[in-house]
């Protein structure tokens, strides 16, 4: 079982910068494949990125492409997620979920997903 607990979140103007980390414990960090989610009130969860237990893929929504990255650092147990660029459109509470899977998967429905952080929040300032 993994415990997933985000952090990174806070204000950004409009065009700024934030690095969000999600920190695993409980099980093996390298059985995990790893995506971010993103939600805001009254909106369905939003697929942001993934990345595959090896790390060597990953997969963005059209949305972040070009200005987010999703990474991993199997010896810190942590999955990040760089966000550059970032519009009032980016503003929402922001999920990391892991599951187990084969080794280049990169799941991209919440469905998919068996543990789940409890968010970190991101608002944008125009």
């Amino acid at each position: 079982q993994a415990q997933l607990v985000e952090s990174g979140g806070g204000l950004v103007q409009a065009g700024g910068s934030l690095r969000l980390s999600c920190a695993a414990s409980g099980s093996t960090f390298s059985s995990y494949n790893m995506g971010w989610f993103r939600q805001t009130p009254g909106k369905e969860r939003e697929f942001v990125a993934a990345i595959s237990r090896s790390g060597g893929n990953t997969d963005y929504a059209d949305s972040v492409k070009g200005r987010f990255i999703i990474s991993r650092d199997g010896a810190k147990n942590t999955m990040y997620l760089q966000m550059n660029s970032l519009k009032p459109a980016d503003a929402a509470r922001y999920y990391c979920a892991a599951r187990c899977g084969s080794t280049r998967y990169t799941p991209l429905e919440s469905s998919e997903y068996k543990y789940w952080g409890q968010g970190t929040q991101v608002t944008v300032s125009s």
